[in-house]
């Protein structure tokens, strides 16, 4: 299980440096920096605890585990936001977007967590 949140947490980390390079690029940054924080390992790597869930989802369809993991991660994402933000060490501030809740979602990342979510259920059902 350590393993697996050691993975998950460099995976999140190496995904997201990636996704916010993406978003340099498309606002013409070609420097392409990506960024993350050293509070998203944890974060990140909680995604371990959706083992139990990736065994009883396994045989369901794509669309059903997808959306369960996006809500899962959507979840988890508002808490230790919530968390973070009690004691001003949120690293992300989603207020501008109109698709926010709170500016600790967006809504509109639903498309990014629901692949995110596959992929680590690929890892979580690996042996």
């Amino acid at each position: 299980m350590v393993k697996k949140f050691i993975l998950c947490g460099t995976l999140g980390w190496c995904l997201e440096i990636i996704f916010t390079a993406f978003e340099s690029f498309r606002r013409r940054e070609l420097k392409l920096k990506g960024t993350t924080s050293i509070w998203m390992f944890p974060i990140y790597g909680s995604a371990v605890l959706l083992h139990p869930f990736c065994q009883l989802l396994k045989h369901k369809c794509i669309w059903k585990r997808g959306l369960f993991y996006a809500f899962s991660i959507f979840t988890a994402e508002y808490l230790s936001g919530s968390l973070l933000k009690k004691y001003k060490l949120c690293p992300w501030d989603y207020s501008r977007s109109k698709w926010s809740i709170n500016g600790l979602i967006r809504l509109d990342y639903a498309p990014f967590w629901f692949l995110t979510g596959l992929l680590y259920e690929k890892i979580m059902l690996k042996s």
